[in-house]
């Protein structure tokens, strides 16, 4: 697994989704970047070994969305999987420690 620029995660989009605290990604793929300020709070942008490229980001439940109703990062639960194929959402879940 590798960590990639966000310009890799361009025409990609959502392929699944991932019920995994936010503490389990951390320990599988590193610190997060951090979302675009506005929908999301969070995002992983990643390359697997056969070149498939996956983020993983919340959508729409954090802070950043929903102001003080919304959820910290550290209590997100529920993630996206975006992708350019489903081999994206298989790889994401193969990879969790």
């Amino acid at each position: 697994m590798k960590r990639v620029s966000r310009g890799r995660a361009m025409r990609t989009s959502l392929q699944g989704y991932v019920r995994v605290s936010y503490a389990r990604l951390v320990k599988s793929f590193g610190k997060p970047l951090k979302g675009d300020g506005y929908k999301t709070d969070a995002e992983w942008v990643l390359k697997a070994p056969d070149g498939t490229i996956a983020t993983i980001y919340n959508y729409k439940d954090g802070k950043a969305y929903l102001g003080r109703k919304g959820k910290p990062v550290s209590k997100i639960t529920d993630w996206h999987i975006g992708g350019k194929k489903k081999a994206a959402v298989a790889w994401v879940k193969k990879s969790l420690k």
